[in-house]
């Protein structure tokens, strides 16, 4: 049984084919909004992080960019606070152990939320924005129009009004909110580099110890279930939410960068908005991808996890009485996922990548 699938665009394949997977390779690693689902492939990140990139960083050292959103940006601000074998596992341990009371309101769980940052890196912020092998990228989106403010009435307004209009065009998402980039001082990757490179409006706002935990909070701030943040320190003010709104998979321009993109992913798709989950044939494809490597989780390996699937949301509401059942069940993924790990390094280590390469 194979535990991963392997996507690649045609000239990630064409490289790989004559060069093998190699680290000094690799100039980005996305990782994607998802909330619970980024336990899932916890084994993979520490395989990544912490063995192949780890032990190259320590013969060739270089800079690549991890772009994250959501809690992809989470997971990878604990890659950057300089263990990332124990950055990672922290973060694993903090987000599974998350416990609620009944119906806890918008409000407690923003306050929750902030605490699980500050536990995280707290005190840590120059260390996360220092590291000398990772620049931190964290996507949020900005209010626009009905959604410049929070209100109990117009919130909820304004995001069935963009869900509508985003079903009639990805593009008309625009009029409600703009793609904010919290960036690395110190550089930025080409494919995030420049003008707006699609509909979206586009800001640029530089990470620093002052916005970092704000940044990340904004990230993960699911409208309606989260508070959004306000008035975030060096971008323009206003309310900034959830990333995954706009860029859920993150479907950005990666083949301006010349080297290769490595991507630990939940599933096989690249969905590029949160409101086009809904919309089957709007999926990534093209240019922007041939030089991605798309890394995921086979249906054989979710056959085997507690209720078929990695760990989700839903699961708050499953057990929604019982956080020590689904406390179990997200540690039983974790565990699991360190297959996930051991075949992605076997795979390079053999060869046999090539093999298990497949087109978008």
């Amino acid at each position: 049984m194979t535990s991963l699938i392997l996507r690649a665009g045609p000239r990630a394949i064409d490289h790989i084919r004559n060069h093998g997977l190699r680290a000094q390779d690799i100039d980005i690693l996305p990782g994607a909004a998802g909330g619970p689902k980024g336990l899932g492939i916890a084994g993979l990140d520490q395989a990544i992080f912490g063995d192949w990139l780890h032990k190259a960083n320590a013969i060739v050292p270089r800079t690549r960019h991890l772009i994250g959103a959501s809690i992809g940006a989470w997971r990878f601000a604990a890659v950057c606070r300089g263990d990332p074998a124990q950055g990672l596992g922290d973060f694993a341990r903090i987000y599974c152990e998350q416990r609620y009371p009944r119906n806890p309101g918008k409000q407690y769980i923003s306050r929750y939320a902030h605490a699980m940052l500050r536990e995280l890196i707290g005190g840590r912020e120059d260390e996360v924005l220092s590291n000398p092998h990772y620049c931190l990228h964290v996507l949020a989106v900005r209010g626009r129009g009905v959604l410049k403010r929070e209100s109990k009435f117009t919130t909820p307004l304004g995001y069935a009004a963009a869900a509508l209009a985003n079903a009639l065009g990805r593009s008309h998402l625009r009029h409600f909110v703009g793609r904010t980039i919290f960036h690395d001082m110190r550089e930025r990757p080409a494919a995030l580099d420049g003008e707006a490179f699609d509909a979206f409006h586009m800001q640029n706002v530089p990470l620093t110890e002052a916005n970092l935990v704000d940044a990340l909070l904004a990230s993960a701030a699911i409208p309606l279930v989260l508070e959004g943040v306000k008035n975030i320190r060096g971008a323009i003010p206003g309310t900034y939410w959830d990333g995954g709104i706009i860029d859920y998979h993150l479907h950005l321009p990666y083949a301006r960068n010349a080297g290769l993109v490595l991507y630990p992913h939940f599933t096989g798709n690249i969905i590029p908005g949160w409101l086009d989950k809904a919309v089957p044939w709007r999926r990534a494809r093209g240019a922007w991808l041939d030089n991605v490597i798309l890394v995921s989780p086979s249906r054989e390996y979710l056959s085997r996890l507690p209720h078929g699937k990695l760990p989700d949301r839903g699961d708050f509401r499953r057990y929604a009485h019982d956080d020590e059942a689904r406390i179990r069940n997200w540690h039983k993924a974790i565990a699991e996922s360190e297959r996930l790990g051991d075949e992605f390094l076997s795979l390079i280590e053999s060869g046999r990548i090539v093999e298990q390469l497949r087109a978008f």
